[in-house]
């Protein structure tokens, strides 16, 4: 594949696009005594989030957190000793992770909610005689 002098110039006005409309990354850290990453912003804000809410870095230690990388382009940072990226835009709109990895967790954490009326639908349930036995194969 050839690529044109237009497709190049095409390509990086696209990238001055994408740059002038997302800020971009200034500086990274952890943030030991609080538990968050906290990403500082070309437009003065900071983003900060503890590494479990992040797919790639739900199983980090600190260790693995304090020598983040930012991208040239300002927009993404590299965990090396994870193997793990994350896109700065992707973080603004506040996708954490892939599609499947964001259901996974949701739905994690609704499963682990408690609430009085789960509990009163699992009351009712176990007077139902519970869950049914799974029945063995037989072969």
């Amino acid at each position: 594949m050839v690529l044109t002098d237009a497709e190049i110039a095409a390509a990086n006005a696209r990238g001055a696009a994408r740059k002038a409309a997302n800020p971009a990354v200034l500086s990274v850290r952890y943030h030991r005594r609080v538990g968050r990453v906290v990403i500082c912003l070309s437009s003065g804000l900071e983003l900060a989030f503890p590494p479990a809410a992040v797919q790639g870095l739900e199983h980090a230690r600190p260790a693995d957190l304090v020598d983040a990388q930012i991208s040239p382009s300002g927009l993404g940072i590299r965990f090396p000793r994870l193997d793990a990226d994350l896109y700065l835009p992707a973080l603004l709109e506040g996708f954490l992770g892939s599609r499947r990895w964001m259901a996974a967790e949701m739905g994690r954490r609704g499963g682990a909610s408690a609430s009085a009326d789960k509990a009163a639908a699992a009351r009712r349930n176990g007077r139902l005689g519970g869950r049914p036995r799974k029945v063995a194969a037989q072969a």
